[in-house]
């Protein structure tokens, strides 16, 4: 387990990530401006589902693969972007639809803000990384053991950047359902909304 002084480093450091604009927090932003309140709440939890993923992964050491391979780090980095672009391109040519009452089952799951928060931030290699780079700092085999220690501050990270997306979900939740009582600005909104998630695929795939 950290020491004490390990555990102010490791909370400061998890703080300034917390609050840190990154892809999933961008995303709860474009999602609860384009679905209001209720759809930024799912998707922030959608994100916290998908980045526990990574710190599972982490703690058995899956996530050193996408650190010493090149391949497998650029293969979910590619998955990553396009799926971005997908769900942008979706929702600017949807853009003067109204969400259709009868879509399928299998339709409704795919466009869930749950579902597509998991896979946004599961398909997002830089959250593995940053797991790796960090929790080993803190993870001390002969004190306590390290897979149980890396989950253990993984959660915590997680809990901090929950609270950080919850904060962004609400207030752009409540601006987001204004609008959206306009016609002319919910077309505005989607396509404004398509263009960020177009423009964070796009920034994922040049990241290194």
């Amino acid at each position: 387990m950290p020491t004490s002084a390990e555990w102010l480093l490791f909370l400061g450091t998890a703080a300034i990530f917390a609050v840190t604009p990154g892809p999933g927090m961008l995303y709860v932003l474009a999602r609860s401006l384009r679905g209001g309140r209720s759809e930024g709440i799912r998707s922030t939890v959608g994100n916290s589902i998908g980045a526990a993923v990574h710190v599972v992964a982490a703690a058995l050491g899956l996530s050193a693969l996408l650190a010493t391979s090149t391949v497998a780090f650029t293969v979910v980095k590619i998955a990553g972007a396009v799926y971005l672009v997908g769900l942008g391109l979706h929702a600017i040519l949807r853009r003067n639809a109204d969400e259709p009452a009868h879509d399928s089952p299998g339709r409704r799951f795919a466009s869930s803000p749950l579902i597509q928060g998991i896979l946004t931030e599961v398909l997002n290699p830089k959250t593995a990384l940053y797991f790796m780079a960090l929790l080993p700092h803190f993870v001390h085999p002969e004190t306590a053991p390290a897979p149980l220690v890396f989950i253990l501050l993984g959660l915590i990270a997680l809990a901090m950047a929950l609270v950080a997306d919850l904060v962004v979900a609400m207030s752009a939740g409540h601006l987001g359902a204004r609008l959206l009582a306009n016609p002319r600005w919910r077309v505005r909104q989607r396509v404004a909304s398509g263009a960020t998630m177009i423009g964070l695929g796009g920034f994922v795939a040049v990241a290194d």
